[in-house]
């Protein structure tokens, strides 16, 4: 069976900028990728204007956007108690790693100190 592939803010904001490797990745598993609620938000939060909304609206539409469930901010939650001081991950991050591991995907991120749930991530 093939994992999905959740993709970082990082990743998806590389990819809006244009910058090859999240090009590559983003364009080679769009089948497999769906997006966290958590990282459209953060995605929205920097649009400047109406022609980055239409383009990120476009983008945002092609994939599968996991909401966050209370099962989802429960592990987030639980996630930013055991590694926020250790390993400086924000409540954003913690859920974005709450929703990989209840989607068993694949987390893909440029940040991975802030991921030390996860085994083996570069």
């Amino acid at each position: 069976m093939t994992h999905p592939i959740l993709p970082d803010t990082d990743v998806l904001v590389d990819y809006l900028r244009g910058r090859k490797n999240a090009v590559t990745l983003i364009q080679s598993c769009a089948d497999r990728i769906i997006l966290s609620s958590i990282a459209v938000a953060e995605l929205y939060a920097g649009v400047k204007g109406e022609n980055e909304e239409a383009a990120l609206n476009d983008f945002v539409s092609l994939f599968r956007v996991v909401p966050v469930t209370q099962t989802l901010a429960q592990t987030g939650g639980f996630l930013k108690r055991d590694y926020g001081k250790s390993h400086g991950i924000g409540l954003a991050d913690a859920i974005i790693a709450a929703t990989a591991l209840a989607e068993h995907a694949e987390l893909k991120t440029l940040n991975t100190k802030h991921y030390p749930m996860f085994e083996g991530l570069r």
